[in-house]
């Protein structure tokens, strides 16, 4: 195979164990990066400004690395690389990057200028608090051109990732915590407010991820050289995909953006409680569910470029079974151990009890959707393999508005009554984000192009009795355990892993007890039945 070759044939669960292991890895250090902030910054006014200049490159790190520039890119180089020569797909990438960077610099520069509004549209609840709103526009303007550097290291990953190169873009991540850490550890205490140490950290990283994947595209000959030319056919036809796939494949992260927003106008800690809470739903999400999406994108292009409908459905009904193999027990788990795994990973230095109360409150709502928002990542490639951006932007508008609307009917009472205003929105996200998923899902079975294979009740019901089973086993260990705050932290994370070890094994044991086997999870065929 030559260096400009992507595997072409099977290789879909391989494939998605390698991306998935390097995200596990970088989710890991994400999660110490977590644990590092919240003794550092717990859940103050300055930790809620630093999560707030922070959401805004993640949110983009999200749309281009993981989102709508893979889904409008990838379908179109794919088919350059089917139809054309090598010449063609470089002259492709020169001018998507020269359009690409041209514009992000742009944004860039208007963005650093204009940070008190930037800061005043994203957190508009802070300007009630002079010093807080200060913080957090000086913090935008050392944060936003991480926009630039990220979104250059999303076309970088795309690239690889259409040639098969899985690890590297998968491997990215860890350097942006790598970077925070570091900040955290060594610089903070250098800085009299400590939240300024893991800005500069957050551009840091930015200048790190994006020197790491060059060489590796040096290594495909695929190295750009930017060229300004917009009305290049190839970007016109990436810019029309992207503009609504924008939208469309990332509702749930605007919806995160939305719920910032309103959190601003929460009591302080809001928005720290809500990042905790959404950081560790990231972890399974990450891990698998965007995994198995970025390995089906190129595979789905090709199958459809090529007319091979068949394929096509079977390479999505593997990754919907893969996905609900792990959301379904990860799910189970965050509900049950929400308390305990928050007390073993952030209860340190700054972070109270009260916080982590709250915060568990938060992580029990966004739970209730993992596994949409698992689904969605997997159903919108479905959409974008087939160049067709405009129905998923149809339901992500439907998605976005039901949020919204479920936002005012919940947020206002839980806050006036309960003093938990920041639960109703975790629990509209998740609530839009099921109506999004079933959207999608009824959009690609109304149009045939994916046909469920045959075995599904049976294979649900082999997934459903394990998670009973191992749910009951972490109710039993929990109810044994009274506080876990009384413990040191290697006591928490010894007992923690201790009973997730157990609840796993539970869990595989009654799936082999079910009739599954690993033959059903090999990508390329249906499953047997």
């Amino acid at each position: 195979m030559s260096e400009a070759e992507a595997p072409r044939g099977g290789g879909l669960l391989r494939s998605s164990l390698v991306v998935g292991a390097m995200t596990m890895l970088s989710r890991v250090l994400g999660l110490a990066r977590d644990v590092v902030i919240a003794v550092v910054l717990g859940a103050s006014a300055n930790a809620d400004a630093f999560f707030v200049a922070f959401k805004i490159p993640n949110f983009l790190r999200r749309l281009f690395a993981e989102g709508a520039f893979a889904q409008a890119f990838v379908p179109v180089l794919s088919e350059y690389r089917e139809q054309r020569d090598h010449a063609a797909v470089r002259e492709l990438l020169n001018r998507v990057v020269g359009a690409l960077g041209g514009v992000l610099l742009c944004l860039t520069i208007l963005a650093v200028v204009a940070a008190p509004m930037v800061a005043s549209i994203f957190a508009p609840g802070f300007r009630d608090d002079p010093l807080k709103f200060q913080l957090t526009t000086e913090m935008i303007r050392i944060t936003f051109p991480y926009l630039m550097l990220i979104s250059l290291t999303g076309f970088a990953g795309a690239v690889l990732n259409s040639y098969g190169r899985f690890a590297v873009p998968a491997f990215t991540p860890v350097l942006l915590n790598v970077c925070l850490i570091t900040a955290a550890v060594v610089a903070a205490p250098y800085f009299d407010e400590p939240a300024m140490a893991l800005a500069w950290g957050v551009l840091m990283a930015g200048c790190v991820q994006l020197l790491f994947q060059l060489p590796f595209l040096q290594r495909l000959h695929l190295l750009p050289t930017p060229q300004w030319r917009w009305g290049d056919e190839g970007v016109q036809r990436i810019v029309q995909l992207m503009l609504p796939a924008m939208f469309g494949v990332s509702v749930s992260q605007i919806n995160l953006l939305l719920d910032t927003v309103l959190a601003s106008f929460l009591p302080t800690g809001s928005i720290s409680w809500l990042y905790y809470s959404d950081r560790l739903v990231e972890l399974p999400l990450g891990v698998f569910a965007i995994a198995i999406a970025t390995v089906i994108l190129p595979k789905l292009s090709r199958q459809r470029a090529g007319g091979d409908e068949l394929a096509f459905s079977q390479t999505l009904d593997w990754a919907l079974r893969g996905v609900l193999l792990m959301a379904l027990p990860a799910a189970a788990a965050l509900l049950i151990l929400a308390e305990p795994i928050l007390i073993t990973l952030f209860q340190y230095g700054e972070l109270q009890s009260r916080d982590v109360a709250m915060a568990a409150l938060s992580l029990r709502a966004y739970t209730l959707g993992l596994i949409a928002f698992m689904l969605i990542k997997v159903l919108a490639p479905g959409f974008f393999a087939c160049q067709d951006t405009k129905t998923p932007v149809k339901i992500g508008i439907y998605a976005m508005v039901a949020n919204m609307v479920f936002n005012i009917a919940l947020v206002v009472p839980l806050h006036y009554y309960l003093q938990i205003g920041h639960v109703g929105l975790a629990l509209a996200t998740a609530m839009s984000a099921w109506l999004n998923a079933m959207l999608l899902l009824r959009g690609l079975l109304a149009r045939q192009v994916y046909r469920p294979a045959a075995g599904w009740l049976r294979y649900t019901l082999q997934l459903c009795v394990p998670v009973v089973l191992m749910s009951a086993l972490l109710l039993l260990c929990r109810a044994q355990i009274s506080d876990w705050s009384l413990w040191s932290a290697w006591q928490r994370a010894a007992v923690l892993g201790g009973v997730c070890a157990a609840g796993g094994v539970t869990y595989l044991l009654g799936l082999l007890l079910m009739g599954l086997r690993p033959a059903q999870l090999r990508g390329g065929a249906n499953p047997p039945t």
